[in-house]
């Protein structure tokens, strides 16, 4: 993997995000005629954030050599789903594509349990070493939290404005995922592997 300056990664993971929700709140009020269709600010923030998305995830390709499995499933998801919300001028699919991907990340993880084998740990293995026992618990609580995440953003998109489902999708994810990991650095510690492994 190519080494890229500590920045770079955040700046183009993040970037999209945070640039349609900066669209989506200028706009949230307002409307677009474009092509004898009208479009609101929501689906305009997804014509944007959609190639920038495809755009950033190619960029940190090109720079790093590497994209994870993670990153790609995410791209496909947007590509699709942002597609049928500007296609069809509905937002409800883009909202569902956080559902769904959260619904693919519990039931994959779920299936390496039942077939102890553990696909996180490939994943994150090398950037966080820890015995094998600690990475089936961290797999399990990682069920949990892809279950939990999933019901929130159906409880909130179906009942909350898109204003409310933007912050959440802006803030509040990145911040639960935080927690998590915060809330897990006894077990990181617990089962963390020897120098020596």
């Amino acid at each position: 993997m190519k080494e890229v300056k500590p920045w770079v990664r955040p700046a183009l993971e993040y970037g999209p995000l945070i640039l349609f929700f900066a669209v989506f709140m200028v706009m949230r009020s307002r409307t677009v005629m474009l092509g004898g269709t009208e479009y609101g600010g929501f689906i305009v923030a997804t014509m944007i954030f959609v190639p920038v998305l495809a755009l950033t995830t190619f960029a940190l390709w090109r720079l790093t050599g590497k994209v994870s499995a993670m990153q790609l499933l995410t791209l496909v998801l947007v590509v699709v789903f942002g597609g049928l919300t500007i296609w069809l001028n509905d937002e409800r699919f883009l909202k569902m594509k956080v559902t769904i991907i959260y619904a693919i990340f519990a039931g994959l993880l779920s299936l390496g349990l039942v077939l102890r084998k553990n696909w996180l740990e490939l994943v994150m293995g090398e950037a966080l070493p820890m015995r094998h026992e600690g990475w089936m618990k961290l797999t399990f609580r990682m069920v949990l939290l892809f279950i939990g995440l999933a019901i929130a953003n159906e409880l909130i998109w179906r009942n909350l404005s898109d204003t409310a489902w933007v912050n959440f999708k802006t803030f509040g994810l990145p911040v639960v995922m935080f927690a998590f990991f915060m809330a897990n650095t006894r077990l990181f510690s617990a089962y963390a592997l020897d120098k020596d492994d």
